[in-house]
């Protein structure tokens, strides 16, 4: 199951939103005034990380990256949990986690596997056909509704592909599954569990709020593309130990460009530069501004942009969605599950998506004897876990547990902790996913730049969204375009990325009448009949 699932893994992706500068020399120059340099990176995320290298491939080394954490990775967030038997704590995974769709060196290699090589990041192989299903009676055998879905879905995705070649409106996925005959039930508690499972866990919202023809083909330009191989990073270093092992290919100790620890929270542009303010009152001046923020935190107001971001790109902010992908981590003594099986479905009575997954850490390839399990939330129940304290959690859960193993006890777990993505204000989520109503145009719109201020980031990524892979190669590409444009190289259409101020519907005016089901004429302006 899952060979060519939709974009967004719980590999999520990466990069921070929020940016910050360095703890070292506040970035002011003696006299008071801003600090100037050629290009100010706002994030020092995955895509911050490589607009940078590939301005400084491009013989530009001017140029500083500001950065909200205290690392260099974004929402590749390491955690230290529990112990092992040294008494030493565990390396998690808060953030993104999977390299997905790894490719082949006989066909195609994903970018983020090829820095997973070259830096020995450690990773094994997730079987998602290596699974066991349960419900409120314990161990129970519904695995034919994964399949009937399976089949849905192959349907559907060869629908999109249609429907993406001969220019076809676009649909909801879950528009698409019924078509294809997968029509669960709201009391079918497995077949709800199988949707969960087929679409949510990579998604991070349901079908029904998904877009059926990207959700497809962005999947199929990362399981297709490059291969339906995945794998779980567990390297003890991190996972953003590849991003930082880059960074230190251009960035010397203690380099004054990159600045590490505050928060941007002013962006003030027009065609000349971007000026850059600090949380702590600082500017930057830059002749370019490459932002990297995530799709969250540019629909908050977190950043103040001068002048605001005109409508057709904020609308198209505004548009795209920021899902939220909860991982719970818990560690026991012993185990009481099968330590052969990666993935435990479970099927909640009367919640869809409550707890609907724990995923084992002690089978074979991974940390073998750390007994630790990790459950996933997605969408509102994600939510709903964030806005709870962790006993709170750990209640349910073990509860949860309990009833999958009745013939167990179930103890309280000796360490337990999970992010909290929703409220992270310089995240907002976890990454982005594609909604219903969404049109390349528009999601053309929000990559576009503005004056001199740039934008990067896994969102922006049209075939990629939601994966480190995203972020990666978004960067890139801009860090390749603006060297193009500062070193003189760029052609006359490649100063201003692409943009459609006006979007226009399929429908036009005079449509609107009784052949249609138009019955009551309606005057837009006077808002009324």
């Amino acid at each position: 199951m899952r060979s060519s699932f939709t974009q967004l893994s719980a590999v999520l992706t990466v990069l921070s939103a929020a940016v910050s500068a360095a703890p070292t020399d506040s970035p002011k120059s003696k006299d008071g005034s801003c600090v100037k340099t050629k290009v100010a990176i706002l994030g020092a995320g995955a895509a911050g990380i490589a607009a940078a290298q590939n301005l400084t491939a491009a013989g530009i080394k001017d140029f500083m990256i500001l950065e909200h954490n205290d690392y260099i990775g974004g929402r590749l967030r390491k955690q230290s949990f529990g112990k092992n038997k040294e008494g030493k704590p565990y390396t998690i995974e808060f953030g993104a986690n999977w390299v997905e769709g790894i490719g082949s060196e006989e066909t195609n290699e994903n970018p983020i596997w090829l820095l997973a090589k070259k830096h020995n990041l450690k990773s094994t192989f997730s079987d998602y056909d290596a699974y066991k299903t349960f419900d409120h009676e314990g161990e129970t055998d519904w695995s034919d509704k994964i399949d009937e879905f399976d089949e849905a879905y192959a349907k559907a995705a060869a629908e999109a592909g249609h429907m993406l070649i001969n220019n076809i409106q676009d649909t909801s996925a879950r528009a698409a599954l019924r078509t294809a005959g997968w029509r669960p039930e709201k009391d079918d508690m497995h077949a709800q569990a199988a949707d969960w499972w087929g679409w949510d866990f990579e998604s991070a919202w349901t079908p029904d709020e998904s877009g059926l023809i990207y959700g497809v083909a962005g999947g199929n330009a990362s399981f297709g593309y490059y291969s339906d191989v995945s794998n779980l990073v567990w390297d003890q270093r991190g996972y953003a130990i590849i991003i930082q092992e880059e960074a230190k290919e251009f960035l010397g100790k203690n380099d004054k460009r990159l600045r590490l620890s505050t928060t941007v929270e002013g962006i003030q542009y027009n065609k000349d530069g971007v000026k850059v303010t600090t949380k702590d009152g600082d500017c930057i001046q830059a002749d370019y501004a490459i932002c990297t923020f995530s799709v969250g935190v540019l629909q908050h107001d977190v950043v103040e942009f001068k002048p605001a971001l005109p409508d057709w790109k904020q609308s198209a902010i505004d548009q795209f969605a920021m899902g939220t992908y909860t991982k719970i981590f818990m560690q026991f003594n012993e185990s009481f599950w099968d330590d052969e099986t990666q993935f435990l479905l479970y099927a909640d009575p009367l919640e869809r998506g409550r707890y609907p997954l724990f995923q084992s850490l002690n089978a074979k390839g991974f940390a073998e004897g750390s007994n630790i399990l990790f459950g996933t939330v997605t969408g509102e129940q994600a939510w709903r876990v964030e806005r709870q304290t962790d006993e709170e959690t750990m209640e349910q859960m073990v509860e949860v547990l309990q009833t999958m193993f009745p013939n167990k006890t179930v103890p309280n777990p000796t360490a337990f902790a999970y992010p909290r993505w929703s409220t992270e204000t310089w995240a907002y989520g976890s990454y982005s996913n594609w909604p219903v109503g969404m049109t390349l145009e528009k999601h053309q719109n929000m990559r576009a730049n503005v004056e001199r201020l740039w934008f990067a980031g896994e969102a922006n990524s049209a075939e990629m969204f939601g994966f480190l892979h995203g972020a990666w190669t978004e960067g890139r590409y801009i860090g390749y375009r603006l060297g193009k444009i500062i070193n003189g190289d760029a052609g006359d259409d490649e100063f201003d990325m692409e943009r459609y101020e006006t979007l226009h519907g399929t429908t036009f005016e005079d449509e609107h009448n009784e052949e249609n089901g138009w019955l009551f004429p309606f005057d837009v302006e006077k808002g009324g009949v």
